[in-house]
């Protein structure tokens, strides 16, 4: 019991959507955090979860029981309630980028630590955007960020795109050995990445859109160039390369995110080199063992039909990044195919593996015993 009372209390804003579910979904058994607050729009507000949720939960896994008696608190009136209540917050709102940003913001002035899966602050040149196998250096640049707001300890943190993670994984540590000139990528994207099920989006079955709308294909071009920035003085200096040309097509899967990825590197490498660097690549959150991080995070496939959705996305409980068929190309250097979970490691499940990371470096204060007996 006493380990029990020393885990971290943590918030849902936006508890209600698919993204929001996935967190509850996610937390229901974690051994650092208990789900303390949760909160939606004033639709929800002064229900219990389970009243805000019936006719609605999306989850294969039924509704927790720690969450069910819960009473939904609004998202924009109660902020200095939840802040009380909670060591951080996730957010995964469905609201305006302006009316997004600022609610995020004032969470973070009233010293509560966000972690975001929403795209409102991701441009903000101090709010670091996290891959946590990638750049967890990005999170020194909280202190300057909290300069600026005026807190101690609250500051906003955001997760990636999740048309991304399927690939900028994979060019990672390609980046770092040979260099990255020039990348080609077209994704193929599920329906749940647009919040929606088959039963909710019925036009999507046996059907293919060749667009996402919200700058999907901007955003997939010029996000991974911040993740592979520089910290200078007070923001982080989006790289200049590699040039990356997207597009980014939906289609009739319900989990998992595809990519095509062609790629120009800098230094002549064989594909055997290739594939024994992704085989051994390692982040900051396998070498700490947290509680999320996959064992092994980038996975690749010898056989020609692989990585498929279908068998693959929740490979690692949707936390690995799946890989193959790379071979040379006749325009790029060389050509794969990616695939990642996009609820779980391009939303939800990224957002918790980075709380982590923030907790076991520091930068959230609160739950020390639970960490201290999941790390022994």
């Amino acid at each position: 019991m006493e380990q029990q009372s020393k885990k971290y209390k943590v918030g849902i804003v936006g508890a209600t959507g698919m993204v929001g579910q996935r967190f509850i979904a996610i937390i229901a058994n974690h051994p650092w955090f208990d789900v303390a607050s949760v909160a939606a729009s004033s639709k929800s507000s002064g229900k219990t979860y389970e009243e805000a949720v019936a006719g609605r939960w999306m989850m294969k896994d039924p509704l927790p029981e720690s969450v069910r008696e819960l009473v939904v608190l609004s998202a924009e009136s109660d902020i200095r309630k939840i802040a009380d209540e909670v060591d951080f917050i996730f957010c995964a709102v469905t609201m305006s980028r302006e009316e997004t940003s600022a609610l995020e913001e004032a969470f973070a002035k009233a010293e509560c630590p966000v972690i975001s899966a929403n795209s409102a602050h991701r441009n903000t040149p101090d709010v670091p955007m996290i891959i946590p196998e990638i750049n967890p250096q990005h999170l020194k640049i909280i202190e300057s960020q909290r300069k600026r707001l005026g807190v101690e300890r609250g500051f906003i943190t955001v997760k990636s795109n999740c048309s991304i993670q399927s690939y900028v994984p994979a060019l990672h540590p390609l980046r770092e050995k040979f260099g990255l000139e020039k990348v080609l990528v077209c994704t193929y994207q599920a329906i749940s990445g647009a919040g929606k099920t088959f039963e909710t989006w019925p036009e999507m079955i046996e059907n293919v859109i060749p667009y996402i709308g919200g700058d999907e294909e901007k955003k997939s071009e010029r996000e991974p160039l911040k993740i592979w920035g520089n910290l200078e003085e007070n923001s982080i200096v989006p790289a200049s390369l590699p040039d990356i040309s997207a597009q980014c097509v939906r289609v009739a899967a319900l989990d998992g995110h595809m990519a095509a990825v062609h790629m120009s590197l800098r230094e002549k490498t064989s594909k055997e080199n290739i594939i024994g660097l992704w085989r051994e690549y390692e982040g900051l959150p396998q070498k700490l063992n947290l509680p999320s991080a996959p064992r092994q995070f980038l996975h690749y496939f010898d056989e020609q039909d692989r990585p498929q959705t279908k068998l693959d996305c929740m490979l690692e409980n949707g936390m690995a990044i799946s890989l193959g068929r790379l071979r040379e190309d006749s325009q790029y250097d060389y050509k794969f195919i990616g695939l990642s979970h996009n609820t779980l490691r391009g939303a939800a499940g990224g957002a918790v593996l980075t709380a982590e990371l923030l907790c076991a470096e520091g930068y959230i204060s609160g739950g020390q015993k639970a960490i201290c007996a999941s790390l022994q």
